[in-house]
């Protein structure tokens, strides 16, 4: 009986192992956009989002776009208001950028939670991010410590 379950779980891990992940879908707003309940202009409105604030796409319609926000809070924005360049914020209540991809390298700069930073590059396999600072600064950030990665 033993053997029998111990084939029907690895029969299930190696069917689980196939499915594809499906990264999530990250998309910075490029000016400041209104967030609507539903998918409409005439929605109530929910809230402002700033330029630059990242965003996980839900669901991807013609030209509207359900996203969650920072805050966990799923609203709807027209779809042309997410052309902004990639950005992350700070999740954490002070992130150390980096100067090199270690925890032991020097920090160039601290950001406090909800501090949006630019994307310059993809995360390395290490999981260290190349983020820049509106002020110039620029270094890598654990992407752990980053939200809309």
């Amino acid at each position: 009986m033993t053997a029998i379950r111990t084939r029907a779980f690895l029969g299930l891990f190696l069917v689980l192992a196939a499915v594809p992940a499906h990264a999530l879908d990250y998309r910075s707003t490029g000016r400041a956009a209104l967030l609507y309940d539903a998918p409409s202009t005439a929605a109530g409105r929910r809230a402002v989002a700033g330029p630059g604030l990242p965003l996980e796409v839900v669901v991807d319609t013609a030209s509207w776009a359900k996203v969650r926000d920072p805050n966990g809070r799923l609203v709807w924005i027209e779809k042309a208001a997410l052309d902004g360049p990639r950005t992350v914020m700070v999740r954490v209540d002070v992130g150390q950028v980096r100067r090199a991809p270690r925890l032991d390298a020097e920090v160039v700069f601290r950001a406090a939670r909800g501090v949006v930073l630019a994307v310059s590059g993809d995360a390395d396999p290490a999981g260290w991010l190349p983020v820049k600072h509106p002020e110039g600064l620029a270094g890598r950030l654990p992407v752990y410590e980053a939200w809309g990665v």
